[in-house]
């Protein structure tokens, strides 16, 4: 089985965030849920560790820790680097780091390094009430590459599994927001599917499950995500909703993210 580096960035990168028409720009824009308030106290702080794979194929891991940056921000670090037989072929480590109001849940900042193969390419987004400016910068390449997009109520990817796990979730529920990755703006439509139990490395967990499609947004109008088709998500259903499993089905098959273990700084209140 030879993994390409286009596959495992799709395994670690569209994990840790369909539809096939394409709609008229405010027709989409009406149905947006990001103004409703948070409903869910946030997170404890905690260290994760998360198992990627692809068609069961074990190839990467991830280390979370979130914290509380002062009283009035949220920072989530990740670590993440392929792993096993898939590192002995291809050595990809990267760091992402964002920072969230913790009253609002919007999002601050993110810096994202990754080192692939004697390429550096570092990500910077700088998040304001009316959009987001991205920084992108490869060593060796040309300039770094700047890109403005105007939206407001607009989330990175860790404010918008915050900002999720702080409503009520009650079945049949759907959350739609805007979501901007590391270069472009996609709508996110997640709808609750029910609950179940599951058991993953973690443990077995009483569990939300929902389901995730991605709209890429350009010009004012929603189109096919090209390389994600579509995702079941499962939060832990209890006061931490963690993140315990991810199954999306992207252009190289089936991934899958899986919660390895958790620790954390407090005890449950």
């Amino acid at each position: 089985m030879i993994i390409t580096r286009t596959g495992l960035l799709a395994v670690l990168w569209l994990l840790l965030l369909p539809g096939h028409t394409v709609a008229a720009a405010g027709s989409w824009e009406s149905t947006l849920t990001a103004s409703s308030p948070p409903s869910f106290p946030n997170p404890r702080p905690m260290h994760a560790k998360y198992g990627f794979g692809w068609s069961g194929f074990p190839c990467a891991t991830a280390e979370i820790r979130l914290n509380k940056a002062g009283n009035e921000r949220l920072q989530l670090e990740v670590t993440a680097r392929t792993a096993g037989l898939v590192r002995a072929l291809w050595k990809f480590d990267a760091t992402h780091t964002s920072m969230v109001n913790a009253g609002s849940l919007h999002p601050i900042s993110v810096r994202q390094v990754e080192n692939d193969r004697g390429k550096k390419i570092v990500t910077e987004l700088s998040f304001a009430s009316g959009g987001v400016v991205s920084n992108i910068t490869e060593t060796p390449g040309p300039e770094t590459k700047i890109r403005r997009f105007d939206f407001p109520h607009l989330f990175d990817l860790q404010s918008a599994l915050l900002y999720l796990r702080s409503q009520s979730l009650q079945e049949r529920s759907v959350q739609r927001i805007v979501v901007f990755s590391a270069t472009d703006p996609y709508l996110a439509t997640v709808t609750v599917l029910g609950r179940e139990r599951v058991t993953i490395p973690a443990g077995t967990y009483n569990a939300i499950k929902f389901d995730l499609q991605l709209n890429r947004i350009k010009d004012g109008q929603l189109q096919p995500h090209r390389k994600f088709r579509r995702a079941n998500v499962w939060l832990s259903d209890d006061p931490d909703r963690l993140l315990l499993k991810i199954e999306a089905q992207v252009f190289i098959g089936s991934v899958f993210c899986e919660l390895q273990s958790v620790d954390f700084e407090t005890p449950k209140p």
